[in-house]
């Protein structure tokens, strides 16, 4: 279905009929094979191969029309497509092809000693709804995610890259309807509306089983304040780098600087560096000068003004902003439990990391740092599903509840028991 962003046409009547499709899709989706799934998957990157113009076009339009609005240079870099950015979105739609099937895989099974044999099996959640900010990547990722864990998916992408969300999209639906798959197993919301997120959030219950947001803070509280499905996802990106004690210098340096600065826009982005107190004056000054040269600032505590000279004072709230940008705060630390303390008490419980050749350190904050990802000795832009070989991800989530870390095709299912007897009745 389709329709003019400024139609004037009812939000319940543009969202109910991609609901209904959506459930009626993927009550087939679900019983199709992996290799069907995966032809359509191998399809649909063709067909984003076949249409890197058209989507190079669209965002420009989108681009262009985003600079005019003063988006931040963060986001116009996460909304930005090049032809390596669209190579890599077909890709991981390949490469999510090539994952084992997640569907009907026994997770466990056992026998009962009245005969009966008892097995947990995998199956799809169901219908997806996806709600998210700039990336136009997010709904390649998303729509393979949700094929191949034979999810149907209802994609709501931001208003700044409608045209090239759509132009993806496009792709996509020629991707399943060459392999013979119900295009309404992957739908696009064809309005910029912001009333389409709260109906489908509020009022589409009936056919959607879950809400994953991907976006800023704003967007993702939103979405679990207002949602009367279950959501999968995380409020911040809140990330640390520790640099502990026994960190080796050079590797101290390295990972602190790619952790931040390779990709400043992104959830897996570091925030705030942690420097133990015996190694801070000898660390600090390298590790500093080189986000400095490039182009970061930094914000720290009274110990790190004074030991790097173009650092501003940190306040109170530095601790736990989410910057998204070429801004960090440093703190020096007693050790590492007064690390893990603050950690424990501003982080978002996204991911982690520890620099140290201290492998009984590296256990000790494995064990009592809490949140959904932790690295050692590598940095906090590996929190990825493409990087963990889940192919893509949607998202990361940082709930306790069914998903944590990268949500991939497998974080995508539920389960079902299958019970077998010979005639077994209860007395």
């Amino acid at each position: 279905m389709t329709a003019d962003p400024n139609t004037s046409a009812s939000i319940a009547e543009l969202m109910v009929p991609l609901g209904q499709a959506a459930r009626c899709a993927s009550r087939t989706l679900a019983l199709t094979s992996n290799e069907h799934r995966n032809q359509a998957l191998h399809a649909m990157a063709q067909a984003v191969r076949d249409h890197v113009d058209e989507i190079l076009e669209a965002n420009r339009m989108d681009t262009g029309d985003s600079e005019k609005r003063g988006l931040s240079a963060a986001m116009l870099d996460r909304l930005m497509l090049d032809d390596d950015r669209i190579e890599s979105m077909a890709a991981a739609t390949d490469a999510i092809a090539e994952l084992p099937d997640p569907l009907g895989q026994v997770i466990a099974e056992w026998d009962r000693p009245n005969g009966l044999t008892i097995q947990r099996i995998t199956v799809p959640l169901g219908v997806i709804g996806i709600i998210y900010e700039s990336r136009p990547n997010v709904t390649a990722d998303a729509a393979a995610l949700c094929l191949k864990s034979g999810n149907a998916t209802i994609l709501r992408g931001g208003s700044e890259s409608y045209r090239s969300n759509n132009a993806i999209h496009d792709c996509i639906r020629a991707g399943l309807s060459e392999a013979g798959i119900d295009t309404g197993a992957v739908q696009m919301v064809a309005t910029k509306d912001r009333d389409a997120v709260g109906y489908l959030l509020s009022s589409m219950r009936e056919w959607i089983d879950v809400v994953v947001p991907r976006g800023g803070k704003s967007l993702i509280k939103r979405v679990q304040d207002d949602a009367r499905v279950p959501v999968i996802g995380h409020l911040e990106g809140i990330c640390h780098v520790y640099l502990h004690t026994s960190a080796n210098p050079t590797m101290a340096r390295d990972i602190a600087v790619n952790a931040k600065m390779r990709r400043t826009g992104i959830c897996g982005a570091a925030e705030t560096i942690l420097v133990d107190q015996s190694v801070a004056e000898s660390l600090l000054p390298d590790v500093a000068q080189v986000l400095l040269d490039a182009g970061c600032k930094i914000r720290g505590d009274e110990q790190v003004v004074a030991i790097v000279n173009d650092a501003t004072p940190a306040n109170e709230a530095d601790w736990s902003t989410e910057y998204l940008d070429a801004i960090i705060s440093i703190r020096v630390v007693n050790d590492i439990d007064a690390a893990i303390a603050h950690i424990s008490q501003y982080g978002s419980g996204h991911t982690e990391s520890i620099v140290t050749e201290d492998s009984v350190a590296a256990e000790k904050f494995f064990r009592e740092v809490d949140s959904a990802i932790l690295l050692h000795n590598a940095s906090t832009q590996f929190a990825d599903g493409g990087e963990f070989g889940m192919g893509a991800e949607i998202g990361i989530a940082t709930g306790r509840v069914h998903a944590r870390g990268p949500v991939g095709a497998n974080q995508l299912t539920s389960y079902k028991y299958l019970v077998r007897g010979n005639g077994q009745v209860r007395p």
